[in-house]
């Protein structure tokens, strides 16, 4: 059983995957989560700003958790794009990625922003586990750091893509693209 906390963090992570960031309220969250009303402040005594940095937390431990099961670098690949894909498809093209939602919409990049400071930490935590994965399997360092920032770069874009066009086919082309280019860069 989870408790109303987790519940919260869980329910904004989900509010912001299909609403963004900015239109995602502390009433929403408890409405969707239903958690008591006097609980968000008793959790979350840093405010909207805590809430939305532990959602980031929990869709970056989740993504993570995904990555790290693979057992080779195409599975990995094929997995996250089957998950992308069916999220995309369950929520009528309005699940985007929350990590996403709130680099874009927290605020200014020259203040002090700990919830991009949040996004900024996993999507470093996804490229480091996609370029380790992807130098388990015989890749080098140096192109494998590469291959991972434009793995990620380039599927969020896809996702973005999707849901404006209402189509999976941008997720299916990049899918396609990076397998080919995978393919070509493990050691047969």
């Amino acid at each position: 059983m989870t408790s109303p906390r987790e519940r919260m963090v869980a329910s904004a992570a989900l509010l912001i995957r299909e609403r963004g960031a900015q239109s995602t309220a502390i009433a929403d969250v408890l409405a969707h989560s239903g958690a008591p009303r006097g609980s968000a402040y008793h959790y979350f005594p840093g405010g909207r700003a805590q809430l939305l940095s532990e959602a980031v937390d929990y869709v970056a431990d989740f993504v993570a958790d995904k990555l790290a099961k693979a057992s080779n670098s195409l599975e990995m690949l094929d997995g996250l794009t089957r998950f992308y894909r069916k999220n995309l498809l369950e929520t009528d093209y309005r699940a985007g990625c929350p990590v996403v939602a709130v680099a874009v919409e927290s605020g200014e990049p020259d203040n002090a922003n700990p919830v991009i400071d949040r996004a900024a930490e996993a999507f470093t935590r996804w490229n480091d586990l996609i370029a380790a994965r992807l130098m388990a399997d015989g890749i080098a360092k140096d192109r494998a750091d590469e291959m991972a920032v434009t793995t990620t770069a380039a599927l969020e874009g896809a996702i973005v893509l999707a849901r404006a066009a209402r189509d999976t086919k941008p997720l299916d082309i990049v899918h396609r693209q990076l397998r080919d280019l995978l393919e070509a860069e493990l050691p047969t």
